[in-house]
């Protein structure tokens, strides 16, 4: 992913970026480390599957493994008596018998045993081959999230340089330019104190509400989950984990992981859906506001519910 972009040193005779072109270049940045960061977590969603689907394989394998012995066992039992002359009685009996009742009984036996003894084979190898199969194909899968997260882990790294940049770029320029000084002030009024009496909010919802509420002003980190920083599934996550409700640290994974609803719907406690694919989730408070990790510029803060492109919200429980 290139997302380099000229804004150190500007030739003579070009005019100094805009402060609101540079800020949008840093949002933008910090848009795409927030992608790169929920695609990550995602990876670790599917790798922790994956990895309960091979113990779950291993275990099946390990079953059968011991019913496999078994059967050999008894295999090389039964030829061991042949061996030693201990069948020969049964045989003779056939043979010899002149009972047509007893002869018919006796080979029947003899025949379904051997029958059942060859489908319990037949049936074992097949599905140990499938075990097998599935394991290598689980093992495949594990080696290929672990590929994906490396490289998620670097592209999200290069884009943290890429943002850390601009933004000290748009420090500096803040710094010159009178026009755009309350700008950091309009940050850290999205800051402000809100408390759980200033939402119409009960039950179990209230516990993730309160929760969020509680986490207001504290820093985003890529990846973390609390409990002094958070990236927005890890808010959501975590606020809903506090209420007893278990979601997965992915907001895509979220999102399937709750009953779909209108935006007309929401109740505080909802969570809310951003950007496609969906990249970011915040947690509806009422009043037409979420509470959300944003970006590394903004912590956790209240916003807007439509601060962002909603792609769709969900009720978790």
């Amino acid at each position: 992913m290139t997302l380099s972009f000229a804004l150190v040193n500007p030739l003579p005779g070009f005019a100094e970026p805009d402060v609101d072109e540079v800020r949008t270049k840093v949002e933008t940045l910090y848009q795409q480390a927030s992608e790169a960061s929920e695609r990550y977590n995602q990876a670790r969603v599917a790798r922790t599957a994956a990895q309960k689907r091979l113990r779950s394989l291993r275990a099946d394998l390990a079953r059968q493994q011991e019913r496999v012995d078994g059967l050999r066992d008894s295999v090389a039992s039964s030829l061991v008596r042949d061996y030693q002359g201990q069948a020969l009685s049964t045989t003779s009996r056939m043979v010899l018998s002149e009972d047509p009742d007893e002869f018919l009984e006796e080979l029947s036996a003899v025949s379904t045993f051997n029958d059942q003894r060859g489908q319990m084979m037949a049936e074992l190898t097949v599905q140990l081959r499938r075990l097998e199969v599935r394991r290598k194909a689980t093992e495949d899968e594990l080696a290929s999230l672990a590929k994906l997260e490396k490289t998620l882990a670097a592209e999200k790294a290069d884009v943290d340089e890429k943002a850390a940049e601009a933004e000290d770029l748009l420090e500096t320029l803040e710094a010159r330019a009178a026009a755009v000084a309350a700008a950091p002030a309009s940050r850290s009024a999205e800051r402000s104190p809100v408390t759980i009496k200033d939402v119409p909010v009960s039950g179990r919802a209230k516990a993730a509400v309160q929760f969020a509420l509680a986490q207001v002003g504290k820093s985003y980190v890529y990846g973390a989950a609390g409990p002094n920083s958070y990236d927005c599934s890890g808010l959501t996550m975590s606020a809903w984990a506090a209420a007893g409700v278990a979601l997965p640290h992915s907001s895509s994974a979220q999102m399937g992981a709750t009953t779909p609803i209108s935006i007309s719907q929401l109740q505080p406690g909802d969570l809310v859906f951003y950007y496609s694919p969906v990249s970011h989730v915040g947690i509806y408070i009422g009043n037409g506001q979420i509470v959300d990790a944003a970006n590394p510029s903004t912590g956790v803060r209240i916003a807007g519910v439509s601060s962002m492109p909603i792609s769709g919200a969900g009720r978790p429980g």
